[in-house]
């Protein structure tokens, strides 16, 4: 079974994926952390998110994996975890950036459906039940108000990097980010016509899982 689920920033899709497929069991995949590592990647070589013969070598070189380790699952390019370094801000943005390119998304769709593939899964990120697997059982479709999402985020920000960011320049790249996944011409942050969504501004994580729980039993 795969269960897709999709949406903005800040609506808590990784922590509700990962708990989701803990308590069902399943295999979990963060297609947005992929972006990230890729997005990194680039960084790392310095190849500008404009210069397309630079990221076609880049895709070339890409060595992309996903480990659980202790609980956790681990992100690795060339064998350096990256775990923590991709949820820097300046990585966020460049992932939004290259993701607007249709030869990155065609180039990393066969990496995303491997891992869709590997059995029971739960399959998170922008474009999972309309691109990447519109045949998927179950498509959620998270959403929460704008200045929760920003709140949230700025709590992750300190407990990953133990920094305070500013909350209006953390709400205007929130915005920008949005603005940039649902306008871009391929694969854009869009709701699946026959995906469930569900409002996380006033639920925790336990109640959002379980009631995700309860339409996987449906």
């Amino acid at each position: 079974m795969i269960i897709a689920i999709d949406g903005p920033s800040g609506t808590g899709k990784s922590t509700v994926a990962q708990r989701l497929a803990r308590k069902l069991n399943f295999f979990y995949f963060d297609t947005g952390a992929m972006y990230r590592c890729f997005a990194y990647f680039l960084l790392k070589r310095q190849v500008d998110a404009e210069d397309q013969e630079g990221i076609l070598q880049a895709l070339k070189a890409f060595d992309f994996d996903v480990e659980l380790l202790e609980g956790e699952y681990h992100y690795f390019i060339e064998g350096e975890d990256i775990s923590l370094s991709i949820r820097q801000e300046r990585v966020s943005e460049m992932a939004s950036k290259v993701a607007k390119h249709g030869f990155v998304r065609e180039s990393l769709l066969p990496i995303q459906r491997a891992f869709g593939l590997k059995g029971h899964v739960v399959m998170e990120g922008r474009d999972i039940g309309t691109v990447i697997f519109p045949q998927a059982e179950l498509k959620i479709f998270l959403t929460a108000d704008l200045k929760v999402r920003t709140e949230r985020r700025l709590r992750q920000l300190e407990q990953k990097f133990g920094a305070t960011a500013e909350y209006n320049r953390v709400l205007e790249e929130m915005e920008k980010r949005d603005r940039q996944d649902s306008n871009r011409n391929v694969a854009p942050l869009k709701q699946a016509e026959d995906a469930v969504v569900i409002d996380t501004t006033h639920f925790t994580i336990d109640e959002v899982v379980e009631a995700i729980i309860k339409l996987v039993k449906k």
